[in-house]
């Protein structure tokens, strides 16, 4: 990664005077563990954001990166109605090298020492096991057994399936996929999960791909139907729904000029590489569901862990992404402007509002649980 490419910098204090709370560097010489914490925005809440295990070519990619997710994040959790700002940490080194016991703990102690503002849990190259580890050292970690959540697979797939039908309604005017088309790229565990959805409707046809056999062979035992097309020949697949759930970035220069689709809707995250992707979409006719919106069942599975988990609670909390994202279609034909920019003036508009109604002074109630037996 270029500083051409990223307009990357070393000025930490940059950082703050463009909105960011807190960049927090740390360091244990002893297991050798070693990372960045950028905490963008605690205004609706303490901070919530997974970390991410990399071996970053230098600590300015290591900043650039974390700083990036964490902004991600405060929009993230905003635009899903959550009480909860965005976070994120990067840990710098290679994991087959550096994980152990003893490494996770050591990681678990620095998020205790943070005192609740930042609540994490997996993301790039993190498992459950490491998790179980950082538990035994931190309330701030979600995904382990004893806080019952589960899986967040379950209500991402369940919040990318409501995200559709929200999508076919504002672009085609149908309440259901009967007679739809829909081409996935990557049918990994959400879109199995979606299985039990798309069974309901009679869909015209399904498309897919994937550069796992595995799942190539899983996904084709679960849905019979569904025609497996090349990883480089699912763009040009004539359909309704251009669903991606695998790499980030899969819309770009090469990519949108091959697209045959009426909608854009999936799992995966990042799904523009830049910006003016999202415009190219808007001006060709194509309706983008927002990533960070259709795909936020995961982080509603870990807030609801954070509060005390109750399951009906977190499912309607999901089925919510359908109207938020027609929330985010009405922005976008009001102000006649892309999704993507709709998106993020909804979280920035849920952000002014709850500081409007926080303007006076009320002692503040004891709403995370984080010590769930």
């Amino acid at each position: 990664m270029s500083k051409k490419d990223s307009s990357l910098t070393n000025d930490v204090f940059s950082y703050t005077n463009e909105g960011f709370e807190q960049i927090i560097y740390f360091h244990n010489k002893e297991t050798g563990l070693k990372g960045i914490t950028c905490i963008h925005d605690t205004r609706l809440g303490p901070s919530c954001g997974g970390t991410r295990f990399f071996n970053y070519a230098s600590e300015e990619e290591a900043l650039y990166d974390v700083t990036r997710l964490a902004k991600g994040m405060t929009y993230k959790n905003a635009a899903a109605g959550l009480n909860i700002g965005g976070c994120k940490t990067v840990i710098m080194g290679d994991p087959k090298q550096l994980k152990s016991e003893e490494f996770f703990r050591s990681y678990g102690r620095y998020i205790q020492s943070l005192g609740g503002r930042i609540y994490t849990g997996q993301d790039m190259n993190i498992t459950l096991q490491d998790c179980e580890y950082m538990d035994m050292e931190t309330d701030y970690v979600s995904g382990v057994s004893r806080k019952g959540a589960g899986s967040t697979t379950i209500l991402t797939a369940k919040g990318t399936y409501v995200g559709m039908l929200a999508a076919v309604k504002e672009k085609l005017g149908k309440d259901n996929l009967d007679d739809v088309t829909i081409a996935f790229q990557g049918v990994g565990a959400v879109v199995q999960e979606m299985v039990k959805y798309l069974k309901q409707h009679n869909i015209r046809r399904i498309y897919f791909t994937d550069i796992d056999e595995e799942k190539v062979k899983k996904f084709k035992s679960m849905y019979e139907l569904a025609i497996y097309v090349e990883p480089d020949k699912i763009y040009e697949k004539k359909c309704d729904i251009f669903s991606p759930n695998a790499i980030g970035a899969v819309i770009n220069d090469e990519t949108i000029p091959q697209l045959r689709t009426h909608i854009i809707a999936g799992a995966a995250n990042n799904v523009l590489k830049e910006e003016r992707h999202g415009q190219a979409l808007h001006d060709m006719g194509i309706l983008y569901a927002p990533d960070f919106v259709i795909n936020a069942g995961g982080v509603i599975n870990v807030y609801h862990e954070m509060i005390g988990y109750n399951e009906k609670s977190a499912i309607q909390t999901t089925d919510n992404i359908y109207d938020r994202l027609m929330d985010i279609f009405t922005i976008a034909k009001e102000e006649s402007i892309p999704t993507y920019k709709a998106a993020n003036i909804l979280a920035e508009r849920r952000i002014e509002k709850m500081m409007r109604v926080r303007s006076d002074y009320v002692q503040a109630r004891q709403r995370f649980q984080w010590n769930i037996e």
